[in-house]
């Protein structure tokens, strides 16, 4: 895939765990062939970086993704109503960030317990064929541990994006991305190139134009 080798060329430490980063790209294809959905989880700045990632999937990233509505939706429409979303919808990979869900968040922290902030939403949405990517550049956040090894026993596909040492997370997961650095912004830097080749990537596989 030309878009991973110029991540590689790019950023030439990242070499380093070019192996796992191929993998995630294989799992990732895999969940976005089947029609299935990525979900991604992490805290902080990683938390921030999850919802960069549903971004970049949900919408055209380097393309434009137009969409062709079907007739039996189309007919439905007002034909405004129609031109306006064919002009505008763009295809769309299934993502999305479970650090958005404001009030099940303070209501889990408030009444059960703060490391199950995640691990409840992965009980609750993710099916067999969906994947997992969970964000810590530790490796050793609580409640994304607690997620990462829950969806693995419920048979979901999970990736792991962390520093160099790995964590605990890194023995949860399918695949376990580890920059290579352990200072936290270091390791920040390196996991948004990864994330953007990742999803450019998926782009050029499943939209043509």
């Amino acid at each position: 895939m030309t878009i991973l080798k110029q991540l590689f060329k790019d950023n030439p430490p990242l070499q380093a765990c070019k192996d796992e980063i191929n993998k995630a790209f294989s799992l990732l294809h895999e969940t976005v062939a089947a029609g299935k959905c990525v979900y991604v989880c992490g805290n902080g700045g990683s938390a921030a970086d999850c919802q960069h990632i549903v971004g970049e999937m949900m919408k055209g990233f380097n393309k434009k993704r137009p969409v062709d509505l079907p007739p039996e939706i189309v007919i439905k429409l007002s034909p405004e109503t129609a031109a306006h979303l064919a002009a505008n919808l763009q295809g769309a990979m299934p993502c999305h960030s479970l650090t958005v869900e404001t009030a099940l968040i303070t209501a889990l922290c408030n009444d059960v317990s703060p490391d199950m902030i995640y691990a409840q939403q992965v009980y609750g949405y993710c099916k067999v064929g969906d994947c997992l990517i969970s964000i810590s550049t530790s490796g050793n956040a609580a409640n994304v541990c607690l997620a990462a090894e829950l969806a693995s026993a419920m048979g979901i596909k999970t990736i792991a994006m962390t520093g160099q040492s790995g964590g605990k997370l890194a023995g949860l997961c399918d695949v376990a991305i580890k920059a290579p650095s352990n200072a936290t912004y270091k390791v920040q830097e390196y996991h948004l190139p990864i994330y953007h080749a990742l999803c450019a990537a998926l782009e050029e596989v499943f939209y043509e134009n």
